[in-house]
């Protein structure tokens, strides 16, 4: 009898505390992303030699956009993060293959964006993500982009790029879409810049 009573008590041990015990947060409702709005298509290949070839690396990024939390702007001199946003990927790891993406399908290019091959194109793209969020005064989602385009040679070419998508609820779906938006508007503008 007292065995069975023990043996009852084991078998029940796990079942009481997995009420007491949690494995970690809860999983959030969903993750955004990144989407070129022109992908390439299913079964597209391009060849080349390397030295034609196109590197793009991933930017770098202030301390606020390395992490997958989206930044808001509250003032100027003050961030915060929106509730319930959640990047699936570093920010600049997503911007990264967004851009190169649109580079292959905008110019029909071999575009090169995983290591350790991306390395060996003498064209490297590179450059620093400043702002990938919302701005709360404005109600916008902006993306701004300081590029870095290393030529053949040694030749270096610089500029900025900025999107902003205004009219933009703090609600997690409605700015992960704006970004999207502005991501893509950034990406093409950059890709129209390269020669």
């Amino acid at each position: 009898m007292i065995f069975r009573r023990s043996l009852a008590a084991v078998a029940l041990a796990p079942l009481l505390l997995a009420g007491c015990v949690s494995l970690g947060p809860e999983p959030p409702e969903r993750l955004l992303t990144l989407m070129p709005t022109q992908p390439m298509a299913a079964g597209t290949t391009m060849t080349g030699a390397t030295e034609n070839a196109l590197g793009v690396l991933e930017p770098e990024t202030p301390a606020a956009l390395a992490v997958t939390r989206v930044p808001v702007r509250v003032e100027n001199a003050s961030l915060a993060y929106l509730q319930d946003a959640v990047w699936a990927e570093r920010p600049a790891r997503l911007f990264q293959h967004l851009l190169a993406e649109t580079i292959r399908v905008r110019r029909n290019r071999l575009v090169l964006d995983e290591a350790p091959l991306l390395y060996a194109a003498p064209t490297k793209l590179d450059g620093k993500l400043l702002e990938m969020g919302y701005d709360a005064a404005s109600s916008s989602a902006v993306v701004r982009f300081d590029a870095l385009l290393t030529l053949p040679g040694g030749e270096v070419r610089t500029q900025r790029f900025e999107a902003i998508v205004p009219g933009v609820t703090a609600d997690p779906a409605a700015v992960g879409s704006a970004l999207n938006q502005a991501a893509n508007q950034v990406a093409y503008q950059i890709a129209d810049w390269i020669n």
